[in-house]
C-alpha cells in the first residue's frame, strides 16, 4: 500500500534539504553556473518603419551593466533552480555581485495543476494553431508531476531554500497557490522560513460565483502565503476605497452634505485614552468636554473650527463632531481578504494573451506593501511578466525568470512596449548541465544518445574506442556523429567540441562531423558559419521523439523510418543600403525571407502541421514574432537598439505581422557590423550579421 502524502512529507523535506545543501556547497567550492547574455535590450520599438534619432552609442556592451556600478534589470530564460544558482554565484561578465542576501521581495506564482494544458495558442494570418511545450519544458513538467503532489513539493523545496538565501533581512516572500497544493505548501514554507515568520494567509477572490455541476461549492479564490525572512521585514500598510467593506462604509457614513455637494461623515472627537487627560478637558463654544477630554488640544480645535472641519449640534448637550470629507477619506485598511481586485478578461487593456496572467492591481498591492522604491523584486516563475512590469512602474529594480520560451517572448515584448529601462535578456550558460547531470530521470542519458544515433543511422563506438557515448559514426564512411543532450542548448561551444573531436577522436582524419541537437542557442547559425570550413553539419532532433518512442518503441521507428532530422531555420536579409547624411549614416534594413525547419519537427499536432505548411508557402515572414537590430555589433553582445514585433500596431495596425523594413540613423563609421536577430512564433532564434 502506497504511503499517504503526510507520510511522504519527511522524505520530501529530507531530500529537499539535501539537494539545497549540495547546491550551496558547490557554490562555495567555486563550481558555478554562469549566465549567458543573449541580448542587451534598449527599448525602442518601431512606430513608423523609420528609426528617428541616433542609436545609442555603447562602446562597451556592459558599461551600463556594472562597469560603472549601475544596475540593470534582467529577464532570464531557463530553469529557475539554475538561474538562482547563477545569481547567488554572481555574474562576473556583467559585473553583478552575488545576490545572496540582496533581494527585498519575491513573488512567485508557480503552476499548481498537474492536469494543466501547457499548450500555447498561436494566431497566424488566416488560422490558429496550438504549440506543445518545448523539449526542455516537457522534461520540466514531467519531473514536476511524475508523482503528483509529492514531485511538486520536492521540486519546490530546494527552490524555496535558494529564495531564502537570496532574501535580505528586510525581505518578504509571497507564494501564490490554489486549493490543490495550499495546505502542503504551507507546511513546507513553515519548515524553511520558520512558523514564526509566517505573516498572513491572503485570500484573493479572483472571480464571482457560478453554477457548479458537482457536489461541491465553486472555487473562486486563490491563496497567497506571505512570509518574511526576519522581524525586520518591510510592511507598508495600505488602505482602499474599492473593497466591498470600504464601499459599505462610505454608503453608511458619508451621508451629510455641507450644501456645496461635498459629502462628509461626522466622527467622534473624544479622547481614546482609558484615563482622563487634564489638558484635553476644556469647554468649547458652550459644549462641555467628554469625561476623558477631547481628542486634541484647544489650539487644534480652534484651527479645525476656522477651516470648517467641525460639526456643532444644535443641542449643546451633544458632542462636537469632526467633519471627514469623502475626498479626504483614504479608505479602509487592507486586511487579508482581497475581494476588490478582479481577474483579467481577454478584452482588458493590460491583457497580453497569457493564460495565467495576473492583474497588475494584485502585484501593485503586494509590491507597495512589501518593498520600497529602489528595492530589488524577483519573480522566478515569470509567466506574463506582470511582477517585473509593475516593479518597473513603481520604481523598483527587478529580475524575472521562466523556463517557457513563449513566456520569455511575451515578457520581452511587454517590457519593450512599456518602454522600460534597458535590461538584459539572458539564459543559463552551458544550459541545464547541472540539472541534466543530477536528475534521476536522465541517468540513462547514454542510452538515449545511443537511440538517437541508431535512428539517424549511425553506429555507436565501443567502450574500448571511447567512453563518450554521445559519439558514433556512419558505417562505411568517415562521418562522425555527435548527439547533444535534450536538456541543454546546443551552442558555439558544442560545435567547437565536435570540431575538436573530428580532429582527434580515434586518430582524427574524419571527413565530416554531424551534430544532432534538440534546443539551440540564439547565435548557433553564426557558430556554424564560423566553423563552416571544418565540415560541420548541424541537424535538429524531432522534439516529439520522446513521445514517439513511448508510443511506438525504438524498433518500430527504425522499421518505418519515420524519424526525420532537419536543418536549422535561418533568416535572409536583403543587402544593406547605406546613405551618408552629414555626421550620420542612414542604413536601410529589410528582411527578405524566413526559412523554417520542417513542420514535422515543430511540437504540433498533425492538423496544425498542415496549417503551418500552408502559412510557410504563402507568407513565411508572418512567422516572425519579434526582430531587432544592433547597428554596431561588436561580435560578442547583441545590443538591441530597434525592435518590432507582432501586436505592435503603432506602425502598421496589423497585429499578425511585423514591419519588415526600417531605416536607422546612426553616427557615421567607416566600417561597421550590423546584426539582425529574429525570433519566430515558436521561440526559435536566428540572426544575420552584415558588414558595411
Amino acid at each position: 500500500m502506497s504511503k499517504s502524502l503526510i507520510e511522504e512529507l519527511p522524505r520530501i523535506v529530507s531530500e529537499g534539504r539535501r539537494e539545497a545543501a549540495q547546491i550551496l556547497e558547490r557554490l562555495s567550492s567555486g563550481t558555478q553556473i554562469g549566465l549567458q547574455t543573449n541580448e542587451l535590450v534598449l527599448p525602442s520599438k518601431d512606430v513608423s518603419g523609420l528609426f528617428k534619432g541616433s542609436a545609442p552609442q555603447i562602446p562597451n556592451a556592459f558599461n551600463m551593466a556594472g562597469g560603472n556600478g549601475e544596475w540593470m534589470n534582467r529577464l532570464i530564460y531557463g530553469d529557475n533552480l539554475l538561474a538562482m544558482q547563477a545569481l547567488l554565484a554572481g555574474d562576473a561578465q556583467t559585473g553583478l555581485p552575488s545576490l545572496r542576501g540582496k533581494v527585498d521581495l519575491i513573488y512567485i506564482d508557480p503552476p499548481f495543476d498537474s492536469k494543466a494544458d501547457y499548450r500555447t495558442k498561436i494566431s497566424l494570418p488566416g488560422t490558429d494553431i496550438q504549440q506543445k511545450p518545448t523539449v526542455i519544458e516537457q522534461f520540466a513538467y514531467a519531473d514536476t508531476w511524475e508523482e503528483g503532489t509529492i514531485s511538486y513539493l520536492r521540486m519546490m523545496y530546494p527552490r524555496l531554500v535558494l529564495m531564502r538565501e537570496m532574501m535580505s533581512n528586510k525581505g518578504n516572500l509571497f507564494v501564490h497557490i490554489d486549493w490543490h497544493i495550499g495546505a502542503y505548501m504551507k507546511a513546507i514554507l513553515d519548515d524553511i522560513f520558520g512558523k514564526e515568520n509566517f505573516r498572513n494567509e491572503i485570500i484573493w477572490k479572483r472571480r464571482g460565483g457560478a453554477l457548479n455541476n458537482y457536489k461541491t461549492f465553486g472555487s473562486i479564490t486563490d491563496t497567497i502565503y506571505y512570509y518574511s525572512k526576519t522581524e525586520e521585514s518591510i510592511f507598508n500598510p495600505l488602505r482602499t476605497k474599492e473593497s466591498p467593506e470600504a464601499q459599505e462604509y462610505i454608503k453608511q457614513r458619508f451621508v451629510y452634505d455641507d450644501g456645496d455637494g461635498r459629502l462628509y461623515s461626522r466622527d467622534p472627537v473624544t479622547n481614546p485614552s482609558s484615563t482622563p487627560t487634564p489638558s484635553l478637558i476644556y469647554e468649547y463654544k458652550g459644549y462641555k468636554p467628554p469625561e476623558k477630554g477631547w481628542a486634541f488640544s484647544y489650539e487644534t480645535m480652534v484651527e479645525w473650527d476656522k477651516n470648517g472641519k467641525l460639526y456643532f449640534p444644535e443641542d449643546k448637550s451633544q458632542r462636537i463632531r469632526r467633519k471627514t470629507f469623502l475626498s479626504e477619506y483614504e479608505g479602509q485598511p487592507i486586511q487579508n481578504l482581497w475581494s476588490d481586485i478582479y481577474v483579467i478578461n481577454s478584452q482588458a487593456k493590460e491583457s497580453v494573451g497569457y493564460a495565467t496572467q495576473k492583474p497588475e492591481a494584485l502585484l501593485e498591492r503586494i509590491i507597495k506593501v512589501a518593498s520600497n522604491k529602489g528595492d530589488l523584486v524577483c519573480d522566478f516563475f515569470g509567466g506574463s511578466g506582470t511582477t517585473a512590469a509593475v516593479a518597473e512602474r513603481l520604481g523598483r529594480r527587478w529580475i524575472t525568470c521562466d523556463i517557457g520560451k513563449p513566456a520569455s517572448l511575451v515578457m520581452r515584448k511587454r517590457f519593450i512596449d512599456q518602454e522600460v529601462k534597458p535590461f538584459l535578456y539572458q539564459s543559463i550558460g552551458d544550459y541545464q548541465k547541472e540539472a541534466f547531470r543530477n536528475n534521476k530521470r536522465y541517468k540513462h542519458v547514454g542510452d538515449l544518445s545511443q537511440v538517437v544515433l541508431g535512428l539517424y543511422g549511425a553506429l555507436p563506438f565501443t567502450p574500448e574506442q571511447t567512453n563518450d557515448r554521445n559519439f558514433g559514426y556512419i558505417k562505411g564512411t568517415r562521418t562522425l556523429v555527435m548527439v547533444d543532450s535534450p536538456n541543454r542548448l546546443t551552442t558555439a561551444a558544442t560545435i567547437r567540441r565536435a570540431v575538436e573531436a573530428k580532429a582527434s577522436l580515434l586518430g582524427g582524419d574524419w571527413d565530416k562531423v554531424v551534430v544532432l541537437g534538440w534546443n539551440f542557442a540564439f547565435d548557433i547559425s553564426q557558430a556554424i558559419q564560423k566553423y563552416e570550413a571544418s565540415k560541420v553539419e548541424v541537424l535538429v532532433i524531432p522534439p516529439d521523439l520522446l513521445d514517439k518512442l513511448a508510443k511506438k518503441g525504438y524498433k518500430k521507428l527504425i522499421d518505418d523510418r519515420s524519424v526525420r532530422f532537419s536543418s536549422l531555420q535561418y533568416l535572409v536579409a536583403k543587402p544593406l543600403a547605406v546613405t551618408p547624411a552629414g555626421e550620420l549614416d542612414e542604413i536601410d534594413v529589410e528582411l527578405e525571407n524566413y526559412v523554417l525547419l520542417s513542420p514535422d519537427n515543430i511540437p504540433l499536432d498533425d492538423k496544425d502541421k498542415e496549417k503551418l505548411q500552408q502559412v510557410l508557402e504563402r507568407d513565411p515572414l508572418s512567422l516572425i514574432e519579434y526582430w531587432s537590430i544592433d547597428p554596431d555589433y561588436d561580435g560578442i553582445t547583441f545590443r538591441s537598439t530597434w525592435q518590432d514585433y507582432r501586436e505592435n500596431i503603432e506602425n502598421d495596425n496589423d497585429p499578425l505581422h511585423c514591419v519588415y523594413k526600417t531605416r536607422l540613423r546612426v553616427p557615421h563609421k567607416d566600417s561597421r557590423q550590423v546584426c539582425i536577430k529574429a525570433v519566430d512564433v515558436f521561440g526559435f532564434e536566428s540572426q544575420v550579421v552584415e558588414s558595411v
